[in-house]
């Protein structure tokens, strides 16, 4: 499963927001962006997924799988993605949050076994039925990355998910994840500010520049 970017350009009307990127990011790897900020970062995640707003314009050729990704629809593309807010709906329990990242198809029995499952993954056992408000910041990040992995995506995108932490916490935050992401053996990209998250991550990294 590996993700190919080639001559990748983004536009808003005739200002280009970055120099061209090329980037080959192999399987269970993590590849880190970097670059100022208003470069086009998030935008770039979100050309790669597919969510890429209207009024940006890309160029170049974007492939998973060998797929080309210009072909698939968001939904079929298979790219998850984990944000800084863990995005939990406060009107759901723990588990059934997680179950928004199972297949539909999957009978109640094998969702539920599913999902205690990776709570346990997640050092999250028992919390099934918990409030997501009363979980720690590192607890609700876990849990975000499980319920993206219960997915099962052919590669994952991370747009700035441990900036929220303090400094323990997000160590201990890039070693739960990036584990994952190399168990799962799928490539993933990481925008970030941080130079501790590329250094961690052991991937290549990619410094995006002003045209």
């Amino acid at each position: 499963m590996s993700l190919e970017i080639r001559d990748l350009s983004l536009s808003i009307g005739k200002r280009r927001l970055f120099q061209p990127l090329s980037l080959s990011v192999a399987r269970g790897e993590v590849a880190t962006i970097m670059g100022p900020s208003g470069i086009g970062k998030s935008t770039l995640l979100a050309a790669i997924a597919g969510h890429l707003d209207p009024s940006v314009t890309a160029t170049g050729h974007m492939t998973l799988e060998g797929q080309d990704l210009a072909a698939l629809t968001p939904e079929t593309r298979g790219v998850g993605m984990i944000f800084q807010d863990p995005c939990l709906f406060p009107h759901l329990s723990l588990g059934d949050n997680l179950a928004f990242g199972l297949r539909a198809s999957a009978d109640r029995t094998a969702r539920r076994a599913g999902i205690e499952a990776a709570l346990e993954t997640a050092g999250l056992a028992g919390l099934y039925e918990a409030d997501p408000d009363t979980l720690s910041g590192g607890q609700k990040s876990r849990a975000s990355l499980m319920r993206s992995l219960l997915a099962e995506p052919r590669a994952l995108l991370m747009d700035e998910p441990f900036s929220a932490l303090d400094m323990e916490l997000r160590d201990e935050m890039r070693r739960f994840v990036f584990a994952h992401i190399r168990a799962r053996n799928i490539p993933a990209v990481l925008v970030t500010h941080d130079p501790a998250d590329a250094e961690a991550a052991h991937g290549p990294c990619c410094q995006l520049q002003r045209d």
